[in-house]
């Protein structure tokens, strides 16, 4: 059975960091593309940041130079840092692992206060 398990979120002032963590099992995590996607109420699911199973990353160009994604193969974990953050960044955070199949975590809340 595969499980996302997300954590890390939470209420934080415009500015401030916080870091997701989103532990892996029932899936061979080193073989799997991961990634962080984000969804705000009205608005659609989008890609925030992927790491690939080499370590190469990618952003959206909203969160560049901000947000940090890593991985630990080890642990099969995957993070997400976010600074400076902003009140725009507000949504449910989801951790996605990808090989042949797609899977996704519950989700965890980042609230922003401006």
């Amino acid at each position: 059975q595969v499980q996302l398990v997300e954590s890390g979120g939470g209420l934080v002032q415009a500015g401030g960091s916080l870091r997701l963590s989103c532990a892996a099992s029932g899936i061979i995590f080193s073989v799997n593309a991961m990634g962080w996607y984000r969804q705000a109420p009205g608005k659609q699911r989008e890609l925030v940041a992927a790491i690939t199973t080499g370590g190469s990353t990618d952003y959206a160009d909203s969160v560049k130079g901000r947000f940090t994604i890593s991985r630990d193969n080890a642990k099969k974990t995957v993070y997400l840092q976010m600074n400076s953050l902003k009140p725009e960044d507000t949504a449910v955070y989801y951790c996605n692992a990808r090989d042949i199949f797609s899977y996704w975590g519950q989700g965890t809340q980042v609230t922003v206060s401006s």
